[in-house]
C-alpha cells in the first residue's frame, strides 16, 4: 500500500508519500480499501506534534476514512461491505486502514464514499455538542460560530433539524453565503459587524440560549456578553490560538454554563453513544435532513495542499481526499 508519512514533526510539506507494508490485521479488525479520506484540523496539529495525542514518527495522519472491507477477522464486518470508519491512532491518509467494530460503520446504499468520509466527526461532534451537552431544545436560538467550516457547517444543519433558530458567524461574503445555503437564519460577518449586538437585537436582548464554540479566544469572551439566562456555551476547540478563561463570578451572576465537548472521551467511556449516534445520523441523511458541505474533493496524491487549506482557513466545509 501507498501512505503519507510523517519522520519528523513539521508542516504538512514534511510528509513523504511512500510504499509501506500493509499493517497486519488483528482479530476483530477489518482491512478496509480506502475511497475517501477526511481532512480536519487536527491533522495539522498531529503532524506538527502538537496534538493532545503525539505520534511517534514515523506515523501516518488521518482519522476518518470511507472505503471497501477488503479483509476481515470482524463477523459485523464481512468482506465487501461499504464501510465509514474513525481510526485508532490515525492512519487515514494511505490507499488501507485498519477498521475496528466499535468504530466502523456499515453506511447506506444511497451514501456516497466522500459523504460518509465527511460526516462522522464533525457531525458526531455537533450532535454529542447539541444533544448530548448542550440539551438543545425546539425554538430555542443556537448561536454558531465559524458557521462555514466543518464542524461549523454541521452544527447550523443539526441545529435546524432540531427546530433551533440559528444565527452563525463567519468571516467575508463568501463565507457568510455559505451559512445561509446551510440554512442559518441569520448571518453575521464578523470582519464587519459585532455579533453581540446582533444577537441581543435578534432576541430582544435575551440572549443566545445555545453558543457553539469551536473558536476560543476573543469569540468566547464576546459570547459570555450575548449567553441567555440559564444558556449555554459548548467549547468544542480554540482555532484562534488562544484557551480562553473561564470567569466563575460571572456565570453566577448570569446564571448560564460552560460545557466543554471533546468527542474522542465517548470513544473510552461511552462506545455505545458513538454507536447510537452514528444510527441516528445516518437515518436523518436517508431522511434527507441533511448532506454535508464537500467543498473540494482532493486527489490522496495531493494530501499536504489539502492540510494547507485547511491551515488557512482557506476552505468551507469539509475537504475529501479521494483515492
Amino acid at each position: 500500500m501507498f501512505a503519507w508519512r510523517g519522520h519528523a514533526y513539521g508542516p504538512p510539506s514534511s510528509l513523504v508519500w511512500e510504499e509501506v507494508a500493509d499493517p497486519p490485521l488483528a482479530e476483530g479488525q477489518a482491512r478496509i480499501d480506502v475511497k475517501a479520506s477526511a481532512v480536519n484540523y487536527p491533522d495539522v496539529l498531529y503532524v506538527a506534534g502538537t496534538y493532545q495525542v503525539k505520534p511517534t514518527p514515523p506515523f501516518v495522519p488521518g482519522f476518518e476514512v470511507a472505503g471497501v472491507v477488503v479483509e476481515s477477522r470482524a463477523p459485523s464486518l464481512p468482506v465487501g461491505a461499504r464501510v465509514a470508519s474513525t481510526l485508532d491512532g490515525s492512519g487515514g491518509y494511505a490507499t488501507r486502514a485498519i477498521g475496528a467494530p466499535m468504530n466502523t460503520h456499515v453506511i447506506p446504499a444511497s451514501m456516497s464514499f466522500e459523504d460518509a468520509a465527511a460526516i462522522t466527526i464533525v457531525y458526531q461532534t455537533g450532535w454529542f455538542a447539541l444533544h448530548r451537552r448542550g440539551r438543545i431544545q425546539r425554538g430555542e436560538t443556537l448561536l454558531v460560530h465559524a458557521g462555514a467550516g466543518g464542524v461549523g457547517s454541521a452544527a447550523i444543519q443539526l441545529g435546524k433539524a432540531a427546530g433551533a433558530r440559528v444565527i452563525a458567524t463567519a468571516g467575508g461574503a463568501a463565507k457568510v453565503e455559505v451559512c445561509r445555503t446551510l440554512g442559518a437564519d441569520i448571518v453575521v460577518d464578523y470582519s464587519k459587524d459585532d455579533f453581540v449586538s446582533v444577537v441581543k437585537g435578534a432576541t430582544q436582548q435575551r440572549g443566545a440560549d445555545v453558543v457553539f464554540d469551536p473558536v476560543g479566544g476573543d469569540v468566547f469572551d464576546k459570547s459570555t456578553k450575548c449567553i441567555a439566562f440559564e444558556g449555554r456555551i459548548i467549547v468544542v476547540g480554540f482555532t484562534s490560538g488562544r484557551f480562553p478563561e473561564v470567569r466563575a463570578n460571572h456565570l453566577l451572576v448570569k446564571n448560564y454554563a460552560v460545557l466543554g465537548l471533546h468527542w474522542g472521551a465517548y470513544n473510552l467511556f461511552d462506545p455505545p453513544a458513538i454507536v447510537e449516534a452514528q444510527r441516528v445520523l445516518y437515518a436523518m441523511y436517508e431522511a434527507g435532513a441533511f448532506r454535508p458541505l464537500v467543498s473540494e474533493r482532493i486527489p490522496l496524491s495531493e494530501a499536504p495542499r489539502a492540510m494547507e487549506k485547511i491551515a488557512s482557513r482557506g476552505s468551507t466545509g469539509k475537504l475529501i481526499l479521494v483515492a
